[in-house]
């Protein structure tokens, strides 16, 4: 057996000796791997700076033409205006809202102005200054985004609550899940935004929020009859220990009168006068919530904040020509160069 151990030896240092070499080439996989996109990169910078040193007086000159031409039509382009307007909607009024919004642009495209004349109850020639209207979230906060969180964990199985994070919640809502909403009106005009409030009544004052509204406020009356009924029968039963206990202390007084003569004894009745009175305020508290909601919900949506008399002057993007054709001249002018290149490598590659 002696004989043998020598060669295990042996053998185990050829494994180790095999297992190093094969991370060292991993290793040094990686390290070419990162090297070469490293290399590409570099190679990649150099040849647009050489390509800008090369053609500097050609690159400032087109760019300061695009420059100008971007400023001209900026100049030129009638301005956009824009202002916003904060709703909050009831019985799922914000469906209506969100499509009526889609709607109102339908119309802007097909220059149906007449019909948003009618909507909104100002003239076609203020409709026609208006570009588009735009339906976004409102403004949320992270607490009540967690808020929003905990009650649908708590509205849905157990299990599956586990496996939704708060950050897959989030990431997963879409614009019905909000109960804020800001409304966006573009428009060339500049003070037209205050007479569109009232045109919004419509969007809200459809026949399933109606609905809505009329079975809420059923399904109020209904409670509250049979908490008034409860009411009454408390009252009764307050008055039937009344008069227990008006009773119970007229025949103690009695015993106590002839008390040298008959050995009387009156018991106490048990009566729950405490009970009673904590039953009675609960009972005006659900009355006090009810009143409290339809109160609170009297109306299709609240408007949080208005649409302002001025509106703001729009800085969009892809408004910003003075940005844009710089940008894509320089663009236009790589992909030239760059063609340039290929071909004359393709024209002197002999293969």
């Amino acid at each position: 057996m002696s004989e043998n151990l020598p060669n295990n030896n042996t053998n185990e240092e050829v494994d180790l000796g095999v297992l190093f070499n094969a991370i060292g080439d991993f290793f040094n996989k990686i390290f070419n791997f990162i090297g070469g996109i490293i290399k590409a990169v570099f190679s990649t910078v150099v040849f647009l700076i050489k390509a800008i040193i090369e053609n500097f007086k050609l690159i400032s000159i087109v760019v300061l033409l695009a420059l100008l031409v971007g400023f001209g039509l900026e100049k030129t382009k009638t301005p956009i205006f824009y202002s916003e307007m904060l709703v909050k909607p009831y019985f799922n009024s914000k469906y209506q809202l969100v499509s009526n919004i889609d709607y109102y642009n339908s119309l802007l495209e097909s220059e149906n102005y007449g019909d948003l004349a009618t909507i909104f109850e100002i003239s076609e020639d203020d409709i026609k200054t208006i570009e588009k209207f735009e339906i976004d979230v409102g403004p949320e906060t992270e607490n009540q985004l967690i808020q929003e969180y905990d009650e649908y964990a708590k509205s849905i199985d157990s299990i599956r609550a586990q496996e939704l994070t708060f950050e897959d919640f989030v990431e997963n809502r879409d614009l019905y899940s909000s109960d804020v909403f800001s409304i966006r009106v573009m428009s060339t005009k500049r003070n037209i935004f205050k007479n569109l409030s009232n045109g919004f009544n419509s969007t809200f004052n459809n026949e399933y929020s109606k609905k809505l509204m009329r079975v809420r406020d059923s399904t109020i009356a209904i409670k509250k009859a049979t908490y008034l009924k409860d009411l009454k029968k408390i009252d009764s039963l307050q008055l039937v220990y009344l008069q227990i206990l008006n009773q119970e202390s007229k025949n103690r007084a009695v015993s106590v009168g002839i008390e040298g003569l008959l050995p009387l004894t009156q018991e106490k009745t048990e009566t729950k006068e405490f009970d009673l009175f904590r039953n009675e305020i609960a009972i005006r508290d659900s009355i006090r919530v009810l009143d409290e909601l339809k109160i609170e919900e009297s109306v299709y949506y609240d408007v949080i904040t208005n649409f302002s008399e001025i509106g703001l002057r729009s800085n969009e993007f892809e408004k910003r020509y003075t940005l844009i054709f710089p940008l894509l001249a320089m663009f236009i002018l790589f992909l030239m160069y760059f063609a340039i290149k290929v071909i004359k490598f393709a024209k002197e590659y002999e293969g």
